[in-house]
């Protein structure tokens, strides 16, 4: 009897949170962009699985919910796969072979829950669902630990390896218990033991969305002045800002393709941290690769006005630093709004233009 409570908690709770934290993230879209908008059909497949992710046949929905909860639980994997992505690259779009396989996992999944008829339900394509299951998680995974150290943005930084560890974790356990052991193996105990962690994962979110402010229960008494909040240790960060202008404009180190993070804080002589933090916090970039290309985009405009059209975008490309044409391309696009050749040509009309004449009188 307390284990059948212990279960119903679990998974009132986890449904609860999860919705409660959808409803404030689509209060504040506008602030929290594209991860509040994904959250909220994630909220609802969260919800609608672990209601139903019991063995206990009397507590499981049935009629109409049962089925609507049923057939919308066989989504979470991608909106999950979709939210994460968009948390840790506030680059990430929906579109290309992310949005490709969305599709396709959704489809599939609309087939194998019977949403197009019980015939296609009998076609055993929930072993599909497993094998793009385990290449979804993989890809989630390589994704957080690869730009993990050039992430500028401590806290996030931070947070890739537990998110790998615990949220690709869930999903591998699951999709092996599905291969191993059959889609209908649902002991009490596995079933808890992942409405706990859905729960957990909802109540980590709650945590990194909602602030405490001390001065609430005090009406303001114990608030703290604006002005008392100064920086820790300004000559430090003014000497390592001094040191970080010498590396780009004397020594000229983002010129470099080879050069990784781990490099660079070893250049700048300061601890991993603090090189993080002051990339970040004081020029406002939050991945190592951007901080790199707003340099390699400023060396190539200038080469681009200097140097003759005979002169290759490719060479252009190597002597500002960047690895690959491609890559010169996509970062010069994304970060001038327009292509090399085009903003060469630019400065060619400029260069050639008759000067204005003087006017006369004051």
């Amino acid at each position: 009897m307390i284990v059948e409570q212990i279960d119903a908690a679990l998974r009132a709770g986890a449904a609860s949170v999860c919705l409660l934290l959808a409803w404030l993230m689509l209060r504040h879209r506008r602030q929290l962009g594209l991860p509040s908008l994904l959250f909220a059909p994630l909220a609802i497949c969260l919800a609608s699985f672990v209601l139903g992710n019991t063995p206990l046949v009397f507590a499981v929905p049935r009629g109409v919910p049962g089925d609507m909860a049923h057939g919308l639980s066989g989504f979470a994997v991608i909106f999950l796969w979709w939210f994460s992505l968009s948390c840790f690259d506030p680059r990430f779009r929906l579109k290309g072979g992310v949005l490709v396989t969305g599709f396709v996992w959704a489809l599939i999944a609309a087939a194998d829950r019977g949403l197009f008829g019980q015939a296609l339900d009998q076609l055993g394509l929930s072993r599909v669902l497993v094998v793009l299951g385990f290449a979804i998680v993989g890809h989630l995974v390589w994704r957080l630990l690869a730009e993990r150290q050039d992430d500028l943005i401590q806290r996030r930084h931070d947070a890739r390896v537990l998110v790998a560890v615990l949220l690709g974790g869930m999903l591998f356990i699951d999709l092996a218990a599905d291969a191993l052991f059959g889609f209908d193996w649902r002991p009490l105990a596995f079933s808890m033991t992942q409405n706990a962690m859905i729960l957990a994962f909802g109540l980590w979110l709650a945590s990194m969305l909602l602030t405490v402010r001390a001065e609430v229960l005090t009406f303001g008494a114990g608030a703290t002045p604006a002005s008392a909040a100064l920086s820790a240790d300004t000559g430090q960060n003014a000497a390592l800002l001094r040191r970080l202008r010498d590396l780009i404009e004397v020594e000229r180190v983002h010129l470099d393709p080879e050069l990784s993070f781990a490099g660079f804080v070893e250049l700048m002589g300061a601890p991993e941290r603090t090189v993080r933090t002051l990339v970040n916090q004081q020029l406002g970039h939050d991945h190592f690769r951007a901080f790199l290309n707003h340099y390699r985009v400023i060396e190539a405009c200038r080469l681009l006005e200097t140097r003759g059209r005979d002169d290759k975008l490719i060479a252009i490309a190597l002597d500002s630093g960047f690895a690959s044409l491609a890559s010169f391309n996509r970062a010069f696009r994304a970060i001038m709004d327009c292509t090399p050749s085009d903003y060469r040509s630019r400065a060619e009309r400029v260069a050639e233009a008759p000067p204005h004449p003087a006017k006369a009188g004051f």
